[in-house]
């Protein structure tokens, strides 16, 4: 069994075990004594070893307790539905929680939600085409046209829905009729309308969104500009999970580049698109391999 770094993929720790019948093993219970042998011993009864294993707990009594275990299984899709029915006989009893197994070659079903800005949909779309995202983009939502030619050169539909306060629930159910049965994720690459609860709730999946780090301090329109007032000194983006409370659902990752003051508003909204690329294609990524695991307000990334 190997064991990487809390930070996912950080210097000097192996990449995820590559090739075919590679399975995931995801796990939220709360902590106790034996939740590690229990899980090891299952998957050894079944013939499977173990090559990828990260573990974290908030406290050792009643703490909640995290795993992503990462094995290696001939024949493993197959062998997918009678493992998850023989762990929740075997396992799930004695450890309580939730628990998923997942084929590690599935590639994630993916909407990306955009408005006018390009950079985040062009670079995720560009990741997707060059292999370095494990996913694939079944729809394109837009509440503008504007970008139907760029997203038609990737080969991927592309949806105009328009969105006024009056039409909001309109436009929400045209999207959720678009995206029922086709989609495990939605991102939102800058998309420029706050989704409701009731989409939220409908959904049926999680959605990432990405934001510039101002906030709260500079929310609203026009954050560059009045970072460039004020001085600032970084900048930095945000990814989190969307939550009916505006922008502040559990946070995947942050990132920040240092500027100075000799930066323009024009040098400033470069940086922030930079980052913002950046930190959105990897807390997509992390998702879609398995590695990002809620705990109420926060999350945990492997």
């Amino acid at each position: 069994m190997t064991t990487t770094a809390e930070r996912p993929h950080a210097a000097g720790t192996p990449e995820p075990a590559a090739g075919q019948d590679i399975g995931r093993l995801v796990v939220s219970c709360t902590d106790g004594p034996g939740i590690v042998a229990r899980v090891s011993a299952f998957l050894h009864r079944r013939g499977a070893n173990i090559v990828q294993s990260d573990q974290f707990s908030t406290g050792p009594v009643g703490g909640g307790f995290f795993l992503r275990t990462e094995f290696h299984l001939p024949g493993l899709t197959g062998a997918l539905p009678e493992l998850e029915r023989a762990f929740v006989d075997e396992v799930a009893p004695a450890i309580g929680g939730t628990f998923r197994f997942r084929d590690a070659s599935s590639l994630t079903r993916v909407a990306l939600f955009v408005s006018r800005y390009d950079h985040c949909l062009l670079d995720l779309l560009w990741r997707v085409r060059r292999g370095e995202l494990p996913m694939t983009v079944v729809q394109v939502v837009s509440n503008h046209p504007d970008l139907a030619a760029d997203v038609a050169a990737f080969g991927v539909p592309f949806a105009h829905v328009p969105v006024t306060r009056a039409t909001k629930p309109e436009a929400e159910q045209r999207e959720l009729d678009l995206l029922a049965g086709r989609v495990d994720l939605v991102v939102l690459a800058r998309y420029m309308q706050v989704l409701s609860g009731d989409f939220l709730d409908r959904v049926g999946v999680p959605v990432i969104n990405i934001h510039h780090s101002f906030l709260p301090a500079f929310a609203g329109a026009g954050p560059y500009e009045r970072a460039k007032q004020r001085g600032v000194k970084l900048i930095g983006a945000t990814a989190h999970y969307a939550t009916e409370t505006l922008d502040e659902g559990p946070i995947i990752e942050q990132d920040v580049v240092r500027v100075s003051h000799r930066a323009g508003v024009t040098d400033l909204t470069r940086a922030g698109a930079d980052i913002e690329r950046a930190v959105l294609a990897r807390a997509v990524r992390w998702h879609c391999e398995d590695r990002v695991l809620v705990d109420g307000r926060t999350s945990v990334v492997f």
